[in-house]
Formats: C-alpha cells, structure tokens, sequence
C-alpha cells in the first residue's frame, strides 16, 4: 500500500491553506481506497469561530476532508489522464456525525471508491472519518472530474 506526502497531495488537488484539510494519504490501494490523515490542531483558522470555549472541527470540514481524499484517490488513479482535470464534489448522502472532532485528535479518513474509475468522469465513494477507532462521521460521496 502507497503513501502520499503533502506535496503529492497538493499535485493532485487545488487546496491550499486554509482550505487544505489532508496532511497525508496512507494505505493507498491504486484506484480502489485511501485513508487521509487530518492532524487536528488548535491553530486551524475556524476554532476561534467555531465554539471558542470549547473548539470543535466544524462537520462541513469534516465533510470537505474526506472529500479531498476522494479527489486525491481520483486523480492518483487517473494518472497521467488527470492532466488538467479537477474534481467537483457533487453530492453527500446519509451524513451522520457521531462525536467531535476537537483539537489534539488524528483524523482518519477511510474512503472506499464504490464507482468510478478509467474513463469515468462521476465517481463514488463510502466515507467514514474516525479519531482513536472511534467513528466520527460517515457519509457517501459523489464527485465528478472535468476539465479545469
């Protein structure tokens, strides 16, 4: 299974800081699955916003996290076919948040691709993020790869 390091990941997708909610994609199987590594800390731009007292990662972050991922594994299986393509997020389906995301934790964001692939341009995913084995939020994902 491949790893892909934060330079590899901003090859693949546009994001930038502050937007760019993926330190690391481990556990790589080549167009198939991934698991995003999201370091949660206290310095990210939306705590002193989002519950001050008591900071928690806003779901929607969450959301956009796993969908990185997705475009991540997108783009790795594409390979050279992913020159000037990007992903759009189309859909969520199911959403479901199950415990805060809170500063201090390592979000893992397991993606499973259940469509898609060489010459498709809508893909599918299973999602689920997860902090010390505990499931945060689980959500199915739907992104298209267009022209740039």
């Amino acid at each position: 299974m491949a790893t892909i390091d934060i330079a590899g990941i901003m090859e693949a997708i546009p994001h930038r800081y502050p937007f760019l909610l993926v330190d690391k994609i481990v556990d790589l199987v080549h167009g198939e699955s991934a698991v995003g590594i999201k370091n949660v800390t206290i310095n990210e731009p939306f705590f002193p916003g989002h519950f001050p007292q008591k900071p928690v990662m806003p779901g929607v972050l969450i959301l956009e996290a796993m969908a990185q991922t997705a475009g991540v594994i997108a783009i790795n299986c594409l390979g050279d076919d992913a020159k000037g393509k990007v992903v759009y997020f189309m859909g969520i389906d199911g959403a479901k948040f199950r415990r805060p995301v809170v500063p201090g934790d390592v979000l893992k964001l397991k993606l499973t691709k259940t469509r898609g692939g060489l010459g498709k341009s809508v893909w599918k995913f299973d999602a689920e993020a997860s902090v010390d084995g505990e499931i945060a939020a689980v959500a199915s994902l739907t992104a298209m790869l267009a022209a740039e």
